[in-house]
């Protein structure tokens, strides 16, 4: 299997500091160790990067679908703004799946419309850091 990569969009950087009753104690940082040991327990490496800059995203979502490799997305707010990012999904033919540490529909009505879930494969919320882990299963499950 190529890598997998975990692209994480806009203030998913404050994580651990950023309204933990919403978001949880565990920092970016933290996630990325989960993913990593059970990357390597897999045989897989990972891939993982942060930005908040739209432009990044989705030349990284470019990157992996050329090369075949899946994808766990957490677009953050651009999840319910960024028609560009649905079309580089769709564009790459990348592999993705959808994640959000919140339940994302127990929350402001804005958050609850998500411009990239009709391009992503599958959509996981509200489960916090195991959101992330629960993506990788499916990759696992399915690769």
């Amino acid at each position: 299997m190529t890598a997998v990569h975990v692209l994480n969009g806009p203030n998913l950087n404050l994580l651990g500091k950023r309204e933990p009753a919403i978001y949880g104690s565990a920092s970016l940082q933290d996630i990325r160790k989960l993913l990593e040991d059970k990357c390597a327990a897999k045989g897989a490496s990972l891939v993982f990067k942060q930005s908040n800059i739209e432009g990044d995203l989705i030349s990284w979502i470019q990157e992996a679908g050329a090369i075949g490799a899946p994808v766990i997305l957490n677009a953050g707010a651009f999840t319910h703004t960024s028609i560009a990012l649905y079309d580089a999904i769709k564009g790459a033919q990348a592999n993705v799946i959808e994640v959000h540490l919140s339940n994302v529909y127990a929350r402001e009505s804005f958050r609850h419309h998500s411009y990239i879930s009709p391009a992503v494969r599958g959509i996981i919320a509200g489960f916090g850091p195991q959101s992330y882990l629960l993506a990788l299963e499916a990759i696992f499950a399915n690769s």
